[in-house]
């Protein structure tokens, strides 16, 4: 393989990445907790953008058990977020004739 073709290849690559980057962005996921009483919803870069509470859940006695709610959903969200830009990176690797598996960006 001759170095222009493996360069030509490695910026058309780059441009997938970043297309799919800025794509990503304009998704949203949402994650829940307390059987989705707690719902945080982030975009693709992981930025909360949105949390809803359940009004029954707006005591201060339970003020706690809101705060690990929260926190829960936040993480089931980024978590979703992170799956999202895994599964997307593998479409762009597979794209490019990479053997799956392969680590990107390098």
């Amino acid at each position: 393989m001759n170095i222009q073709k493996m360069l030509k290849q490695a910026q058309q690559m780059q441009e997938k990445i970043t297309k799919m980057q800025e794509e990503l962005e304009q998704r949203e996921v949402e994650g829940a907790a307390g059987g989705g009483m707690v719902k945080v919803t982030l975009n693709g870069k992981g930025n909360m953008l949105r949390l809803a509470v359940d009004e029954s859940l707006v005591n201060r006695d339970e003020k706690d058990m809101l705060e690990d709610l929260i926190i829960a959903a936040h993480n089931d969200a980024k978590k979703k977020v992170e799956d999202m830009f895994s599964e997307e990176m593998a479409g762009v690797a597979g794209s490019m004739g990479l053997p799956p598996g392969m680590k990107m960006p390098f």
